[in-house]
C-alpha cells in the first residue's frame, strides 16, 4: 500500500512516501526550485518520491495533506464575524483553503494526469495533527505524551496529545489567535529579521544578552502563562487578530509585519534590518529565549501531567528550537525526548502520511525514524560523468585512504565540501551535504564566515561528534543524530574545540555512529585519529542557498567558493592554495 503525503501552499512546500508504513522518500521542494522555504505545490518532491519507488500517480493508494480547512470551521466564521478582517485577507484566505481543500485535483494537474485516472483516497489531516504524527509514529515509544507548537495552522496554535500503539488521541488545544510560535517571530521580526524562518538567529543571539528583571516582566506582558497549563498572548502587541496579516505562499514565503505599534511602546523603537546589533537588542533576545522556554516548560509540565507518560515528542515549527529541547530531560519530567529532523512544516507531509496509515486505517507500526537520508541520491558513475562533463580533475579514492587525505587537510585548516549518499531530511546537513572543518581552530569560525557562510557573527557552527565520545566532551550524552538539541560542553573541554563552543558554553552537537553513517564516521574518526578530538565542524554544504542537492549544485558551489578540498562520493577534488 503507497501512502502520499504533502505539505502545499505554504511554507517549506514537501512531499514524503510509505510503502507498507515505511518511509521510502522524503523531500522539501526548495532543494530542487533552490528558494529557502518554496511555498506552492511540491510537484517536483512528488515526482522524486514516486520515481524513488518505482511508481506511477495512478499507483498511490492514499494521499494526505496537513491541512484540514473543516478543522474549527465555527471558529472561524465567528472571528469573521466579530473582527470583520478586510475583504483582501478573506479572499487570499478562502483561496488558500480552496487549494488545500481538494489536493487530488491540484495533483493530477501537477503530474499531467485526468484525475478520473487518480484512484487514491483523499485524507486532509488536521495541521498539528500531522504535526504531532511526524514525531511520535516515528519515534521508537509505544507510548508518548506529544506536543506540537508552532504559528497557526488550521485555527490552532499548539496542541497537547497522547500515543499508545498506533492512536493518537488529542488532549487540549490553544487556539487562534493565542501562539507561542507567533510570538516569537513577531519578535524576530522587531529584532530586525523580517524573512520567512529567520528566527534561529534570535536564537543564536540570545546567548550574548543579558536579560535582566525589568525587561523580563515586559516580555512577559507579551506572552502569559495561563492556570490550565497554556499560554495568550497579550493581543494588544500584535495585529493578526485585528486586520489580519497579508502572506505570500507562491514562491518564496512572505508576511506582512505580525507585532503592534503597541509593542514599540512597551520596549522603544524596533530594529531595522541592518542595523547594527548593540546591547539592548541582544538582552530583548535574551529575554525573548528566556520567555519562550518558560512557557514550552509550561507546556510540558502539562504534557506529563495529562499522560503521566516518561516520554516526550515535540514537533511544530517551535520544535527546531534546539536550545530548550537540550534543556528538557535536565528537568526531571521525562526520561526521553523525540523531535523528528523536519519538526517545523515540512514536516507535516509525513506526518499526514503516517497518521493515515496508523491512526485512520488502523495498521499497527512497523516503522521508527533512525537517520535522515531520505532525498535524492546519486551513483558513482553519475557523478563522474558530471565531472567528465566539467572537465573536473580528481581523483578516486578507497575509502580507508579517502578518510587520512581529508582528515589531514581539515586537521591542516582546509575547508571540505562533503557530498554523500541520499539528501537529508530537514534543516540540517548531517553528513551527507555538509562542510567539514577544524574545529580546534580558534579562528575558524571567522574563516569560514570569510570564504563561504557570510553569516552573522553571533551565529554559532555545529559540532558532529562519535557517540561513543560524547560522554567525553558533553554534560548530556542522550544521543543526537539529528541536531535538534543543545547541550552544555563541558568547561574543561571548551578552549580543546573554540570553534564549535558557543558564548554560553554550549553546542548543537550531532552524534555520530558508523552504523548510521559510516564514511561520516570514517572521516571523523580519522580526523579524531591525528588531533586527539573526535569532533568536526558540520555545517550546511549551501552558500546562502538552499542546502545542495545535486552533484553538479555541489560542484558549482566549491568553484564559487573559497573551499579548498570537495568529497563527491569517493572523488576527490582540490584548489591551488592561491584560489582557494
Amino acid at each position: 500500500m503507497i501512502v502520499l503525503g504533502i505539505n502545499a501552499y505554504h511554507g517549506d512546500a514537501s512531499a514524503a512516501i510509505l510503502v507498507d508504513g515505511e518511509l521510502r522518500a522524503a523531500v522539501e521542494e526548495e532543494r530542487f526550485e533552490r528558494v529557502k522555504h518554496w511555498a506552492g505545490f511540491p510537484k517536483r518532491s512528488v515526482e522524486y518520491c514516486l520515481e524513488s519507488i518505482g511508481a506511477r500517480i495512478e499507483d498511490v493508494d492514499h494521499v494526505a495533506i496537513g491541512r484540514n480547512t473543516r478543522a474549527h470551521f465555527l471558529d472561524k466564521i465567528l472571528y469573521v464575524m466579530k473582527k470583520r478582517p478586510s475583504v483582501e485577507f478573506i479572499k487570499d484566505r478562502a483561496q488558500n483553503m480552496l487549494k488545500v481543500r481538494n489536493p487530488k485535483n491540484a495533483l493530477a494537474t501537477a503530474m499531467g494526469v485526468d484525475p478520473e485516472r487518480l484512484r487514491a483516497k483523499q485524507h486532509n489531516v488536521e495541521h498539528h495533527r500531522s504535526h504531532q504524527a511526524s514525531a511520535y509514529f516515528a519515534a521508537p515509544y509505544e507510548e508518548s505524551a506529544v506536543v506540537s507548537v508552532d504559528g497557526f495552522g488550521d485555527f490552532v496554535g499548539a496542541m497537547w496529545a497522547v500515543g499508545r500503539g498506533n492512536k493518537m488521541n488529542v488532549l487540549k488545544r490553544v487556539g487562534f489567535p493565542h501562539s507561542l510560535g507567533l510570538f516569537y517571530s513577531g519578535m524576530t521580526q522587531y529584532l530586525g529579521f523580517p524573512r520567512f524562518g529567520d528566527e534561529y538567529k534570535v536564537m543564536g543571539m540570545s546567548a550574548y544578552g543579558q536579560p535582566d528583571e525589568k525587561l523580563m516582566q515586559k516580555i512577559r506582558q507579551v506572552v502569559r502563562l495561563t492556570d490550565d497549563g497554556g499560554f495568550e498572548l497579550g493581543l494588544d502587541y500584535f495585529q493578526h487578530h485585528t486586520k489580519g496579516i497579508a502572506m505570500t505562499w507562491v514562491g518564496e514565503p512572505r508576511y506582512d509585519r505580525i507585532f503592534s505599534d503597541k509593542l514599540i511602546e512597551l520596549l522603544g523603537p524596533a530594529r531595522e534590518k541592518g542595523q547594527p546589533v548593540d546591547d539592548r537588542v541582544l538582552a530583548i533576545a535574551a529575554c525573548v529565549q528566556k520567555r519562550y522556554e518558560e512557557a514550552y516548560f509550561h507546556m510540558l509540565s502539562t504534557a506529563a501531567r495529562l499522560t503521566g507518560s516518561r516520554n516526550i515528542c515535540v514537533a511544530g515549527g517551535c520544535g527546531q528550537n534546539s536550545l530548550a529541547n537540550g534543556k528538557v530531560l535536565l528537568r526531571g519530567q521525562f526520561d526521553d525526548i523525540f523531535v523528528q529532523p523536519a519538526a517545523y512544516d515540512a514536516g507535516t507531509a509525513l506526518g499526514a502520511a503516517l497518521y493515515t496509515h496508523n491512526h485512520v486505517l488502523n495498521h499497527q507500526r512497523t516503522w521508527k525514524m533512525e537517520h535522515s537520508y531520505w532525498g535524492p541520491g546519486y551513483t558513482d558513475q553519475q557523478i563522474e560523468q558530471m565531472l567528465k562533463d566539467e572537465k573536473a580533475e580528481y581523483k578516486v579514492l578507497p575509502d580507508e585512504e579517502m578518510f587520512k587525505v581529508v582528515a589531514r587537510a581539515i586537521a591542516d585548516g582546509a575547508i571540505i565540501g562533503w557530498f554523500q549518499g541520499r539528501l537529508e531530511w530537514g534543516a540540517r546537513a548531517l553528513g551527507h551535504r555538509s562542510i567539514l572543518a577544524n574545529p580546534c581552530r580558534p579562528d575558524m569560525k571567522d574563516i569560514l564566515n570569510l570564504r563561504i557562510k557570510k553569516r552573522e557573527s553571533f551565529r554559532p557552527f555545529a559540532p558532529a561528534i562519535l557517540m561513543e565520545a560524547v560522554g567525553d566532551y558533553f554534560e548530556q550524552t542522550k544521543p543526537d543524530p539529528f541536531m535538534v538539541k543543545v547541550y552544555k560542553i563541558k568547561p574543561e573541554k571548551r578552549a580543546a574545540i573554540p570553534a564549535v563552543t558557543h558564548v554560553d558554553g554550549t553546542g548543537r552537537l550531532q552524534t555520530v555512529t558508523r552504523e548510521e553513517e559510516p564514511k561520516y564516521y570514517g572521516v571523523i574518526k580519522a580526523f579524531g585519529d591525528i588531533t586527539g578530538v573526535p569532533i568536526l565542524i558540520n555545517t550546511s554544504f549551501n552558500e546562502n542557498e538552499p542546502i545542495v542537492c545535486t552533484p553538479k549544485q555541489a560542484y558549482d558551489c566549491f568553484k564559487r567558493t573559497r573551499m579548498d578540498m570537495l568529497v563527491l562520493g569517493n572523488c576527490v577534488l582540490t584548489k591551488p592554495p592561491e584560489s582557494a
